[in-house]
């Protein structure tokens, strides 16, 4: 009997100790997969994480069975990556905050919306968290990230969030990255002491002096902050300083403008004094040089394939691939410059001619952001839409590749003598695709607050059969911002300080207006201190209906005055001042889908009956236009 007794001690150990092996066995715990599914009914489209499911386990050791889901040897979830996959609704830490082992959170590039989610301070494990490039809105609480010890970065950028920026961020001592860029945050940035490897809170509404733990940072971390003063911005002056620089600042500017005067005026004789004959001849010397290697033209500084990546990347599969040797071999031709740089035309070896534009403004962009964005920007397909071809990162420099367009661009049609006439019909059409691919571009890119950013007749190109081809759009989260607020088209709206995805209709709004009426926006920006081309429409129509609206080289219009009063009407209603006025992208769309090339209201004119004729047939009363353009 003592001997049985001795016998079950040790085999009840075993069998204990086997069980205990087998519980910490089981891939993938339970629990986590309980917290998980927790948080995925908590977003309005969960369908989007439909292998988030019980009869898988999240982890297989450290193999994860789940999307987004990162597993460490022990087959505990600790990352959690869902990014650009569009998810909206509540985010439920309460859930997440069952994951002990979680250790990076991002939610980057999604559609998120209101306040940022209660209880942050419940993730006290939290290593990482990106927020970024949501809609977030609100004012943060200053204790927002109290306790939240362990965290080292945190990035809040691309969202909508205001007041303060929480106090409860300085005595995180672990904290060495931080974005918070391009919200409406306001007040004085706190007194960070942390040794930041990353930080950033441009284009916000921020004020005061820098403090001095962050003066050694890069000037870029700081600008679009009006208010902001001190290393490495400006000094912070005294009111007697301002006075001082506000005298000296007239004076240079009285000095300046007599300088140009002068210049104007003797440039002008010596122009007097040349010769047609010199002109021509100037022309025909011009015409007659050489083409230039592609690595040589603009400024004489060349692209190298000097480092590891130095590479083309292509985003496409459906077209044949090249070397960015032979690209840099091919014989060159210059098509222009554009507010960020030169662009040129290069036959590859097998004969397709492709466009290479170089962009100098992009320095701030990490390498791995730049090849995220520009793979997403691959992925897209319309047929309004010019498709990327592939990419060049350098830190200084970077090639965005597509196909050659041999018509060129809208606005070469509309301005040049050497356009295409547009008649109406074809202008309606070109309309009607902008609009779509607009569309397109806010439906696919939803995390963006300006899903196009730059659209301007010049970056609406026409293929072999008239149809638009939108360009440049997308890239304002890769422009660096000074650059970004001087040059693209989004800033010169009225709402560029607060820009949304309502700009971008402001933009197709004027290039409604550039259409109809035939004028270059460009010629109408500043007038009054806030003048564009809607306001010199607003003034044209109220007074009475003549020819200086419409373009008098548009063709076809004598059974189409109805037609372009409405579309007229809906650039106007595109282009109210007051953001609350002014129509969604949906209802514009909509409405400029309902447009016909003809009308038949307006059947009743001879077809005898002139195009200036019907210019002046109607007057335009206040019952046409009933929406404010002067803010």
């Amino acid at each position: 009997m003592p001997h049985r007794r001795a016998l079950c001690f040790p085999l009840a150990t075993l069998i204990l100790f086997t069980v205990v092996i087998l519980l910490h066995a089981v891939p993938g715990s339970a629990d986590d997969a309980d917290a998980l599914i927790a948080f995925k009914n908590s977003l309005s489209n969960p369908s989007l994480l439909s292998d988030w499911t019980k009869t898988t386990p999240p982890c297989s050791g450290n193999t994860s069975n789940w999307v987004g889901v990162h597993c460490n040897n022990d087959g505990d979830v600790d990352k959690l990556t869902l990014e650009s996959m569009g998810l909206s609704g509540q985010i439920e830490l309460d859930s997440l905050a069952q994951l002990l082992k979680m250790r990076a959170l991002s939610f980057k590039n999604n559609s998120f919306e209101g306040g940022l989610p209660a209880g942050l301070t419940k993730l006290t494990f939290l290593k990482t968290l990106y927020l970024s490039f949501n809609q977030f809105s609100g004012v943060l609480p200053d204790n927002a990230f109290l306790g939240m010890s362990s965290l080292t970065q945190l990035f809040l950028g691309y969202n909508d969030l205001s007041g303060p920026i929480p106090s409860s961020l300085v005595p995180l001592s672990r904290l060495v990255r931080l974005g918070l860029e391009d919200n409406r945050f306001e007040g004085q940035i706190p007194e960070f002491q942390q040794q930041f490897t990353y930080f950033n809170v441009s284009g916000n509404h921020l004020k005061g002096h820098i403090p001095s733990a962050l003066s050694a940072l890069d000037i870029t971390s700081f600008t679009g902050n009006d208010g902001l003063c001190g290393k490495p911005l400006l000094a912070c002056k005294s009111s007697k300083h301002k006075m001082l620089i506000i005298i000296v600042v007239v004076a240079a500017s009285v000095l300046a403008l007599a300088a140009i005067l002068a210049f104007a005026y003797l440039r002008s004789r010596r122009r007097r004094q040349g010769t047609k004959t010199t002109q021509i001849n100037q022309l025909q010397v011009q015409r007659s040089q050489p083409q230039t290697k592609f690595a040589n033209i603009d400024d004489g500084k060349t692209i190298e394939n000097n480092d590891n990546n130095g590479k083309l990347h292509f985003v496409r599969n459906d077209q044949e691939r090249f070397e960015l040797q032979e690209l840099l071999r091919a014989s060159a031709e210059v098509l222009g410059s554009s507010e960020f740089g030169p662009s040129y035309k290069a036959v590859v070896t097998d004969g397709r001619a492709m466009v290479a534009k170089r962009f100098r403004e992009m320095s701030n962009v990490r390498r791995d952001e730049f090849e995220e964005h520009m793979t997403r920007l691959g992925a897209l397909s319309h047929r309004n839409l010019l498709p990327l071809v592939a990419f060049y990162y350098r830190k200084d420099e970077k090639l965005l590749i597509s196909d050659f367009i041999e018509n060129g661009s809208l606005a070469s049609h509309l301005h040049t003598t050497g356009g295409i006439g547009l008649e109406w019909g074809i202008r309606l059409k070109i309309i009607k695709g902008v609009a779509r691919g607009l569309a397109y571009l806010h439906r696919e890119l939803p995390s963006l607050t300006l899903p196009h950013g730059h659209l301007k007749s010049s970056n609406v190109l026409l293929d072999h059969t008239l149809e638009p081809l939108l360009t440049d759009y997308a890239l304002l989260p890769l422009v660096n911002k000074p650059h970004a607020l001087r040059h693209m088209i989004a800033y010169t709206s009225p709402d560029s300080d607060r820009a949304s995805r309502k700009t971008d209709v402001w933009s197709l709004g004027i290039l409604i207006l550039e259409m109809l009426t035939g004028k270059v926006p460009a010629n109408y920006r500043g007038r009054g201190g806030n003048g564009d081309l809607a306001t010199w429409v607003n003034s044209v129509v109220r007074e009475e209906w003549t020819g200086e609206v419409f373009d008098m080289k548009m063709r076809g219009t004598k059974n189409g005055e109805g037609e372009m009063l409405k579309l007229l009407k809906i650039g106007m209603c595109c282009c109210e001042w007051k953001v609350e006025r002014r129509w969604d992208l949906t209802e514009a769309v909509d409405k400029i889908e309902q447009l016909n090339e003809r009308d038949s209201d307006f059947d009743e004119f001879s077809s005898n009956a002139s195009d200036a004729d019907i210019y002046s047939s109607r007057a335009i009363t206040d019952d046409d236009f009933s929406f404010s353009i002067t803010g």
